[in-house]
């Protein structure tokens, strides 16, 4: 049962490298976990809620990119903190459950009481403390966070019914084909350490009897049904679907902000969410411009402190300066993530775009996007090395690094 004594832990669920990953071209370069958002790794924003967490020992990472790409941060990120920072890396992936039961020996050595879990890919406030006090409340093995979305968007996720009076999980469906509820799973719990009595249950059914079941397509892409069938266990439909209904999974309503970061465009909304709410948790993050020489900046807006900015810039709103950026004089920037190295030259403008490492935008030149962040040409995003010359206008479009636009582009991918 759910106490409030002893340690906790958190685990944070990075994932890995896929094909056909729709984080391409920004994840050439980068593992998506490290990508920034508002300034920020995207992994960092969880990792930071987490500190918050009462009695917290260690925090987590697993994962199955290369044990390479995650040393320097997590090494960086604990001497920050002063929390420990470790990276789990699995042979293969096991599943978000069967990642969980493949380090339970680890996860457990501090004993923890609770065992905080959540997706990295997820944007939120991450309201741990709210959820660990109505955690304890209910004394089930597992709360999770939930979400009321509009009935159009819900069967994109985990559909949810839970009990108005008792918070209780009574139904669970993943991405259902027919409407079920409005509310949905965010990807974000809190268990207790039965939960890996219940994971182990799911294994050694799987064990015994074999089991006959769809897959996603991910894992049909990936996987043989024979490997998956004991070792990949999933937390929506293999854990929390037959636990549904049985006293012993509650919900926590988070009425904040929340989104899956799946795609370039979604990192661009998100990093706005996180700069919007800088004002409230970390308002020194957010760009001033309040001296005489310094450009103006409109709303929300992150400049790393090696960033150089022209005082006739005008900057924002919802906009993020990464390292070594150099910004021209009367260039515009509108709802836009600016990568390491980049130059923009006088007079450019950038608008709903992400512009990538090492980039060059010449004078006068556009680089825009409409703004739609779930369309797959609804901003445009330029790859590593990527040269717009003087005057040229880019709209909508996906360009991959080490290229060189000498002529307007709208609506294209550019390979």
């Amino acid at each position: 049962m759910a106490s409030s004594e002893g340690a906790n832990v958190a685990v944070i669920m990075v994932g890995g490298p896929t094909k056909g990953t729709r984080f391409r071209p920004l994840s050439f370069n980068l593992a998506k976990p490290l990508f920034p958002l508002a300034g920020q790794p995207m992994v960092q924003h969880p990792i930071l809620a987490c500190k918050k967490i009462p009695n917290l020992a260690q925090i987590y990472l697993i994962g199955f990119y290369e044990e390479r790409d995650f040393t320097l941060y997590v090494s960086a990120i604990s001497n920050e903190l002063k929390v420990p920072v470790r990276y789990l890396r699995e042979e293969k992936p096991h599943g978000s459950a069967g990642g969980l039961y493949y380090f339970r020996d680890l996860l457990m050595e501090e004993n923890p009481v609770n065992i905080f879990v959540m997706n990295c890919d997820v944007c939120c406030s991450f309201p741990l403390s709210d959820m660990l006090a109505a955690h304890l409340k209910y004394k089930g093995i597992g709360t999770l966070l939930v979400k009321k979305v509009s009935a159009e968007s819900a069967s994109e996720f985990g559909e949810i019914v839970a009990d108005a009076e008792t918070g209780e999980l009574l139904h669970y469906a993943e991405k259902p084909e027919t409407f079920v509820s409005e509310w949905i799973n965010c990807g974000v719990y809190i268990f207790t350490p039965e939960i890996f009595l219940a994971i182990q249950g799911v294994a050694s059914e799987r064990n015994n009897h074999g089991t006959l079941r769809r897959v996603s397509s991910f894992e049909a892409l990936h996987f043989t049904t024979k490997s998956t069938q004991a070792d990949f266990v999933r937390l929506d439909q293999d854990i929390l679907t037959p636990l549904a209904g049985k006293r012993k999974l509650y919900t926590y309503e988070t009425q904040d902000f929340w989104e899956q970061i799946k795609t370039p465009g979604m990192s661009l909304k998100c990093s706005s969410l996180y700069l919007a709410q800088y004002r409230l948790t970390a308002p020194d993050l957010l760009a001033k411009g309040d001296k005489s020489n310094s450009a103006k900046f409109v709303g929300d807006v992150y400049v790393h402190p090696s960033a150089k900015i022209h005082h006739t810039a005008k900057v924002g709103p919802n906009v993020s300066i990464s390292g070594s950026a150099r910004i021209g004089p009367g260039v515009r920037l509108i709802g836009c993530i600016i990568l390491d190295d980049v130059e923009i030259k006088e007079n450019a403008l950038i608008s709903h775009s992400i512009v990538g490492w090492k980039s060059i935008v010449g004078r006068w030149a556009r680089v825009q996007g409409v703004g739609d962040y779930t369309a797959k040409l609804g901003i445009t995003i330029l790859g590593e090395d990527v040269q717009v010359e003087d005057e040229v206008v880019v709209t909508n479009c996906i360009v991959l690094p080490h290229k060189t636009l000498n002529l307007s582009v709208h609506d294209e991918i550019i390979l």
